[in-house]
């Protein structure tokens, strides 16, 4: 696999996932990193309609709205580990990994 260093992240967001089998999972809707000098580093990819919610909830009183809504009820959302994303081609994202190896969003509100 080919790495791929530098990729604008509003060519991502919203992008479909697909499984090592063709499946879509997801979709990328945040996009997670942390400082590493002057640059950002993506840490993790957060895919599905609850880390679509996660992204929109960024206010102390959009969290608290998630949580009276029951985020858990939202639908199912994955983080990615950035070294378990195929970005070779941005279009197409594929996951890297068995989706079991997935950790689920809404487990850890």
């Amino acid at each position: 696999m080919t790495m791929v260093s530098e990729i604008n992240a509003e060519l991502l967001l919203g992008r479909q996932v697909l499984a090592s089998s063709g499946e879509p999972i997801g979709r990328i809707e945040e996009i997670v990193a942390v400082p590493q000098g002057s640059l950002l580093a993506v840490s993790e990819y957060h895919l599905g309609s609850y880390a679509l919610m996660e992204r929109l909830a960024a206010s102390l009183f959009g969290r608290a709205l998630l949580d009276f809504v029951g985020g858990s009820k939202l639908g199912q959302g994955y983080r990615i580990p950035w070294d378990k994303l195929d970005l070779t081609d941005p279009e197409k994202p594929k996951l890297l990994c068995p989706m079991d190896q997935l950790e689920r969003m809404n487990d850890k509100i």
